[in-house]
């Protein structure tokens, strides 16, 4: 049953353009649709130490990251086009951005990628820092390929 008021909760989601990523957005904007909450999805940018050797602006790698924040938006909105939706690029790194995000938040959802020869066991950077210094409850979505 929707508030009047507006959303009762609020779910952050990382979105970095993977498929664990665009998976964690739609299962937020179901829940959010489930619970009357609104959606903040979230991406992180840095500037990569290898551009150091060539002279790319940093604006360049923020338009990126607003780019690819906006194409999943636009492919996965559709699953729940009533809930509100917000998106933030924030400069700086991805799994502290999460955490200063999520801080306050209902929830925070984030996608997991595995490492080395146990492909969807282990938690990636990101997720682990997440779930280790979040002060909210972190689900963290799987890539399941079977």
């Amino acid at each position: 049953m929707a508030d009047e008021n507006g959303p009762t909760a609020r779910i952050v989601v990382g979105v970095d353009g993977s498929e664990p990523s665009r998976k964690a957005l739609r299962w937020a904007l179901a829940q959010a649709r489930r619970q009357n909450a609104a959606v903040e999805a979230v991406t992180g940018w840095t500037i990569p130490a290898t551009s150091s050797f060539v002279p790319v602006p940093a604006s360049d790698f923020e338009a990126a990251a607003r780019q690819a924040l906006a194409h999943v938006v636009d492919q996965e909105r559709h699953t729940a086009p009533e809930v509100p939706l917000d998106t933030h690029i924030v400069h700086g790194h991805p799994a502290q951005i999460l955490v200063d995000t999520a801080n306050g938040a209902d929830l925070l959802v984030v996608g997991s990628r595995g490492l080395g020869s146990l492909t969807g066991t282990l938690l990636g950077s990101v997720s682990r820092y997440c779930v280790e210094h979040a002060t909210c409850p972190v689900l963290v979505m799987r890539d399941d390929e079977t």
